[in-house]
């Protein structure tokens, strides 16, 4: 049938970009369970901030007259992160590090009320009216053409997929390498024996909490600058959807977050493509129930292996 290969290119190319923005997210989830075992459900309203921060930095920009496109996604990309990662900081301070030795129910629930608290805490300073920004980087190159229909890879498309990719390969490069990534790599071993060697175990995990926040920022940005729309919840469906990215993948593995987000984003925009847009959540929930089924660690995750 005619277009049928251009259109599932198509789909492909929205798939991956989708994907690449919650494999950013999951990072953060990932990244902090792996060390302290705790579930960040804030950390979706994190991503939401990185995109509010985002829209009034251009819009600041805007008032100051610089529109010079590259200076100005710099400017935009830094000041998020910046503040995102201050964020990021006292989430952990605050609400998770006082709970660090409590039974994880109580700071499961501690996660939830924080993640309803940022919500309303935007809501009430941002108010909920949809936050909508014309499109700052547009145009892209022709792939192919079948006929009338074609293909085509947006400019922000692009620039979205390679930058998930240049991330993924710092933060794998600093934990793998880096005094802090073999500080977090022995705190997520044994907390109390890192602290004995000399690992200071709170700044392991307050930067942890930084470095994800910093992920969830870039995240938030390059949503607002996809879809040229925000508002106060698009953390939440976000966060539940990285967060099953992050499980899909297996919780605690960096490629398998990255790895998962990818999956639900093709799932969602090939679901979406060729059957009914409405039931896409229903699609990548049941993927994920059957991967945990099958593979209760996740695709690329370790079994759990209780210390006695």
């Amino acid at each position: 049938m005619q277009n049928t290969f251009a259109y599932f290119l198509d789909q492909l190319i929205n798939g991956l970009t989708l994907g690449s923005i919650y494999g950013l997210i999951a990072i953060g989830y990932t990244m902090v369970y792996g060390i302290i075992g705790m579930i960040n459900f804030a950390h979706g309203e994190i991503f939401m901030i990185g995109a509010f921060i985002s829209i009034i930095t251009f819009l600041i920009l805007g008032l100051a007259g610089i529109t010079w496109v590259p200076l100005a996604l710099l400017i935009v990309l830094i000041a998020a992160m910046v503040f995102t990662s201050i964020y990021g900081w006292a989430l952990e301070r605050v609400a998770y590090r006082p709970l660090r030795g409590s039974p994880r129910l109580a700071a499961l629930i501690t996660a939830i009320g924080m993640s309803i608290f940022l919500q309303n805490y935007v809501q009430l300073l941002q108010s909920a009216r949809n936050k909508p920004m014309q499109p700052v980087i547009s145009g892209g190159v022709e792939v192919m053409r079948d006929g009338d229909y074609v293909v085509s890879l947006g400019f922000m498309q692009g620039i979205i997929i390679v930058l998930t990719i240049v991330l993924m390969v710092i933060f794998s490069l600093m934990i793998a390498r880096t005094t802090l990534g073999r500080a977090q790599r022995a705190c997520e071993q044994d907390r109390d024996m890192a602290a004995l060697i000399g690992v200071n175990v709170d700044r392991t995990i307050s930067l942890t909490f930084v470095i994800g926040a910093t992920l969830a920022s870039v995240a938030g940005m390059m949503f607002l600058l996809y879809y040229g729309v925000i508002d106060f919840f698009i953390g939440f469906l976000a966060g539940i959807k990285a967060f099953t990215a992050a499980v899909l993948g297996g919780i605690g593995s960096l490629p398998g977050a990255m790895l998962g987000g990818l999956l639900i984003g093709l799932i969602e925009a090939f679901w979406s493509g060729y059957f009914t847009v409405e039931y896409k959540d229903v699609a990548a929930f049941s993927i994920l129930v059957l991967v945990l089924i099958f593979r209760p660690s996740g695709l690329l995750g370790k079994p759990d292996i209780e210390k006695v």
